[in-house]
């Protein structure tokens, strides 16, 4: 019993440590997302080429860093001000938008289930994806400048 409530002190203690700043770290995946979104983006467009094997190692990537949004750690209360684009709407509407992100989820793994095999295919799993991101900005992020 010792043991087991030492494993969980430690993951709850690795937990924290993963999130210190929560403004940061949640950047930092958005960073990450906009990246492979955009490379996807461009095969999708014709402006590269189409590599069944890429465009799942990127998907599968994609489906990686949606599951390491932890709503709550990464937008906890007190997290609304300060060097952040997110909308004070995200905490005044944290039910929808968990359930934003959680369609985000789930429309990522569908497409790495689906693994496009051909740019026509990709091109349906990025206007999905592009969806969900433009919902999500429009809803709850606060434009820049």
């Amino acid at each position: 019993m010792r043991k087991l409530v030492i494993a969980i002190s430690m993951l709850s203690l690795a937990a924290s440590a993963a999130f210190a700043d929560p403004i940061l770290d949640r950047q930092g995946l958005m960073k990450e997302r906009g990246k492979l979104i955009g490379g996807l983006s461009k095969i999708a467009k014709g402006e590269a080429d189409f590599d069944a094997a890429a465009v799942l190692t990127a998907l599968q990537a994609l489906q990686v860093n949606a599951e390491k949004v932890d709503v709550d750690a990464l937008f906890p209360a007190g997290s609304d001000s300060g060097d952040t684009t997110a909308s004070p709407k995200i905490w005044q509407d944290m039910a929808g938008f968990k359930t934003t992100n959680e369609k985000y989820v789930a429309d990522v793994k569908a497409a790495v289930a689906a693994a496009p095999a051909d740019v026509d295919a990709l091109k349906a799993q990025i206007g999905t994806l592009g969806n969900d991101c433009g919902t999500c900005h429009q809803t709850y992020r606060v434009k820049k400048g």
